[in-house]
C-alpha cells in the first residue's frame, strides 16, 4: 500500500481531531458546557431562495437530465452562465476574464485546488504560500512531488510581505496561492498589496522565462464586513487561476459544489484548461453533482445571512481585546486568529481545554504562537464562552 497515504489517514488535521474530541467532550458534560471553536462549519442556515431553487429544479426538470450525468467539466449551459456573472460582476477591463470553455465544475473548493495544483505541478517544483494558510495546502501540493514553501506575512497586520515572498521565488517556482478573505486570519488583502503581489510576479516570471501561476483560493470571497472589497485577481494578473464554491457564502460545505476558472488572459490557457480536466480525470473528479451544478447559476452573488457572523466577531474582538488577547481584526471569513498567552500554542491550546474552549493551535498554519477561533458558531455559545476566556487570561497572570 502506499506508505503516504496511510498516514495521512492515520493522523487527521489538527482542525478535525480538535472537532472530533468536541463531540466525546459534548457526550460527556453536554452540548451547552463546551465551546467548540474548531472547525469553519458555517452555522448560518442557507436562505430561502436554495430551497426555492432546489425545488424548482425537483419539480420543473426531467428527473432523468436533473440526475444523469453532465459532461466531465460540467454543463455546458452551467459553465456559461456561470462565465457572464463573472464578466458582470469582476471586470473592470476590456478583454474577457473568464470563459465558458474555461470553467470546470468540481465537488467543492478543495476539488478546484486539488485538481489545479495536480494541473500545473512536476516533481521537484515549488508553491509558495503566504503564512498562516490553510492546513490542506500542504497535503494537495505535496502529492504531486511538489514543495510547499511557507512565506511568513506581516506579524502585526496578517498582510502580504513583498519583500519575503520575493526573496521565495527562484527556478523552481510554480505557483503561488492567495486565499483572501483568509483562512485562519480573516484578514482581507487590499488592492494595494494585490497590485504589488502581481507586479512583483509579472516581474520575476519575465526574468525566470516561465510564468508563475496565481491560485486565487475564494470560498470566503462574498464574506466580508463593513464595505471591504476583495479585488478579484484575474483584473491584476493574467496567469491566474481561481477556485471558488458555495461552501461558506451559502451554508452549504456539504454539498461540495465549486468551480475552477482559468483566466483566458494566461499564457497557454486552453493547455492549461485541458491539464484541469485531465486531472479531474486522474482524480476521479469528473462531473460534479449535477443537481447542485444547476442550481449554482441561480444563486451566485446570493449569501447567507452574514450579519450574523459580523456580530459574533464584535462580540468576540471586543471581550478578549479588554481581556488582554491581541488579534489582527478580520474584515472577511469567520476567523480570529489571536496571539497565545504563551510561546508555544498547543500548550496554550491544552491550557484551554481546562475551561472547555476548544482552539486550534496555529503550527499547522505555518506559524508559531497563535491560535484560530472560528466564530461561525451560535451568538449564545459566544457570550456562554466570555467568561472562559477571561479565566483562561486571569490564568496567566
Amino acid at each position: 500500500m502506499n506508505e503516504k497515504m496511510l498516514g495521512l489517514g492515520k493522523s487527521r488535521s489538527v482542525i478535525r481531531e480538535i472537532f472530533e474530541y468536541a463531540k466525546v467532550r459534548k457526550a460527556e458534560i453536554g452540548d451547552d458546557k463546551v465551546f467548540d471553536f474548531s472547525i469553519g462549519n458555517p452555522s448560518v442556515p442557507a436562505p430561502e431562495s436554495v430551497k426555492n431553487a432546489l425545488t424548482d429544479l425537483l419539480c420543473s426538470t426531467d428527473p432523468v437530465q436533473l440526475h444523469g450525468y453532465t459532461s466531465a467539466q460540467g454543463d455546458a449551459s452551467v459553465r456559461g452562465k456561470i462565465s457572464d456573472f463573472i464578466e458582470k460582476t469582476y471586470n473592470i477591463g476590456s478583454k474577457p476574464i473568464s470563459s465558458p470553455n474555461l470553467i470546470y465544475m468540481t465537488s467543492g473548493a478543495a476539488a478546484a485546488l486539488t485538481c489545479s495544483l495536480t494541473a500545473l505541478l512536476n516533481e521537484g517544483d515549488e508553491v509558495i504560500v503566504l503564512a498562516p494558510f490553510f492546513p490542506e495546502y500542504r497535503v494537495f501540493t505535496e502529492r504531486t512531488g511538489a514543495k510547499l514553501i511557507p512565506v511568513l506575512c506581516d506579524e502585526e497586520t496578517m498582510r502580504p510581505r513583498i519583500d519575503r515572498i520575493s526573496a521565495a521565488i527562484n527556478e523552481k517556482t510554480a505557483a503561488v496561492i492567495v486565499n483572501s478573505p483568509n483562512n485562519p486570519t480573516g484578514v482581507v488583502y487590499p488592492e494595494e498589496d494585490i497590485k504589488a503581489l502581481t507586479s512583483l510576479l509579472s516581474k520575476k516570471s519575465k526574468e525566470l522565462g516561465k510564468p508563475i501561476y496565481l491560485i486565487a483560493d475564494e470560498p470566503y470571497r462574498e464574506l466580508v464586513y463593513g464595505g471591504a472589497h476583495v479585488p478579484y485577481i484575474p483584473n491584476y494578473y493574467d496567469n491566474t487561476i481561481v477556485c471558488y464554491s458555495l461552501s461558506k457564502s451559502l451554508s452549504l460545505p456539504g454539498e461540495r459544489i465549486g468551480y475552477v476558472s482559468v483566466s483566458p488572459r494566461a499564457e497557454n490557457a486552453q493547455n492549461v484548461y485541458l491539464a484541469v480536466c485531465g486531472a479531474g480525470r486522474a482524480l476521479g473528479f469528473v462531473c460534479a453533482t449535477s443537481l447542485f451544478q444547476f442550481m449554482m447559476p441561480m444563486l451566485l452573488g446570493e449569501t447567507s445571512d452574514i450579519s450574523i457572523y459580523e456580530k459574533n466577531r464584535n462580540i468576540l474582538c471586543s471581550a478578549l481585546t479588554e481581556y488582554g488577547y491581541k488579534t489582527a481584526k478580520p474584515d472577511g471569513a469567520f476567523y480570529l486568529f489571536v496571539k497565545a498567552l504563551e510561546p508555544d500554542a498547543k500548550a496554550f491550546c491544552e491550557r484551554a481545554k481546562k475551561f472547555e474552549l476548544l482552539l486550534v493551535p496555529s503550527n499547522d498554519f505555518g506559524c508559531e504562537g497563535y491560535v484560530r477561533i472560528a466564530y461561525c458558531t451560535s451568538e449564545e455559545q459566544i457570550r456562554n464562552s466570555l467568561p472562559a476566556f477571561k479565566a483562561l487570561a486571569e490564568s496567566y497572570l
